[in-house]
């Protein structure tokens, strides 16, 4: 299938001396400012609401790293995706030998399958020819960040533990997508459709299957899960003899909407801000426009609670068996992401719709948790979750 030309990868040129010098002028100067002025908000508004600051700071630097810098900034600072991949994936795998955890050391071994575009890939976390059970996971960011060691955490104690707990081998299969600003929607929906249809293709049941993301990962998520039912005409088309286990979005972005409460009352605290989600709207939505002509139909893909069509998320019961949506108390995202479980439970009555409101979480709180290692109540609730879907329900629907 030809692609249009915007949907094509764009070159990124390299930053400038000029470039280089101010970004590290602000980094010195500016930078360590604004980080202490938001993580002390934070974490006074945290101590007022009475729930633990510890993660409030990761909050407060976060946000100042999304408001602050540009995608050109943080490709010249961070390096991609694969390149975490790969260096986590060596760490993690001696800290597994020192830990004596030799299920994990055994299990842990880089593995990349390119896919059709040579721009995206498959990154697997364990043998995809030994495990019975598949997640393919979608990485937030904003679609200009790359994926992060919260993210790989959370796939180790999330998904491999809760095999490991059973007796059975996890996979995880994770996207490398083009990030902005190489490339805006809907080429990520492409890849992530591409991707999907190439595991399925390898063999694996949907069934022995589940998949999903966080933020614009949810974001993506909720684009493939859509795009099974209404198929987009640029991506491959996904067809189902069954559905999949399930579908996960953890405080997923799917609406441009910030007239809501929650964006008024947590606009200080979370990680995210209004200027971010413009700006990710502004950078991934905008510039293709002019393509599709039914722009209002293409909202149904790209922001699918902004799709003003109360019939387009009928029809998930034929793509998945169960959906579980997560969202903080206290992020500005939570009023969207509780709409976006309503109407899919609304127009799907026979799906098990999981919706989690927790009042101490912020944006993406299981990532966090991922990134400071530990197996909070986000990644436990995520591990028993993904033990019903992959495992209880199959059983259940076999008596």
């Amino acid at each position: 299938m030809a692609m249009h030309k915007l949907y094509a990868v764009k070159p990124s040129p390299p930053l400038s001396l000029w470039e280089r010098l101010r970004l590290y002028g602000r980094l010195l100067t500016i930078f360590p400012v604004l980080c202490f002025f938001n993580v002390v908000r934070c974490c006074i508004i945290a101590a007022e609401r009475k729930i633990r600051v510890r993660f409030y700071i990761v909050c407060g630097i976060t946000r100042v790293i999304l408001e602050t810098l540009t995608p050109r900034e943080i490709w010249h600072l961070a390096p991609g995706t694969r390149e975490i991949y790969t260096q986590w994936i060596t760490k993690r795998h001696n800290r597994a030998v020192q830990d004596k955890d030799l299920y994990l050391a055994d299990w842990l071994q880089p593995e990349v399958e390119e896919l059709p575009d040579r721009e995206s890939a498959i990154l697997w976390l364990g043998d995809r020819r030994k495990a019975k059970k598949i997640v393919y996971f979608l990485h937030g960011g904003g679609y200009f960040v790359p994926i992060n060691n919260g993210h790989l955490e959370w796939c180790v104690r999330a998904y491999v533990n809760a095999g490991k707990e059973l007796g059975q081998d996890v996979a995880i299969a994770v996207l490398q997508y083009t990030l902005s600003p190489r490339g805006g929607y809907p080429l990520q929906l492409f890849q992530a459709a591409s991707g999907l249809a190439h595991i399925l293709r390898s063999g694996v049941r949907p069934s022995d299957m589940i998949f999903g993301g966080d933020s614009a990962g949810g974001n993506l998520t909720a684009q493939l899960m859509l795009h099974i039912v209404h198929p987009h005409p640029g991506a491959e088309p996904i067809n189902l003899e069954e559905p999949f286990a399930g579908v996960f979005a953890v405080s997923p972005w799917v609406s441009n909407n910030m007239d809501t409460a929650s964006f008024r009352e947590n606009q200080n605290i979370d990680m995210l801000s209004s200027k971010t989600v413009q700006h990710t709207a502004m950078r991934q939505i905008t510039p293709f426009k002019g393509y599709t002509p039914d722009m209002s139909k293409e909202m149904g893909w790209a922001l699918a609670n902004d799709y003003d069509d109360k019939t387009w998320f009928e029809g998930l019961e034929k793509v998945t068996r169960a959906i579980y949506v997560t969202v903080g108390g206290q992020e500005i995202l939570r009023d969207q992401g509780i709409e976006f479980a309503e109407r899919i439970r609304e127009s799907n009555p026979g799906l098990d719709v999981r919706l989690e409101v927790t009042k101490h979480e912020a944006h993406d709180w299981i990532m966090v948790e991922g990134l400071a290692r530990l197996d909070g109540d986000a990644t436990q609730r995520m591990r028993a979750w993904t033990k019903g879907a992959l495992w209880e329900k199959k059983a259940e629907s076999a008596k």
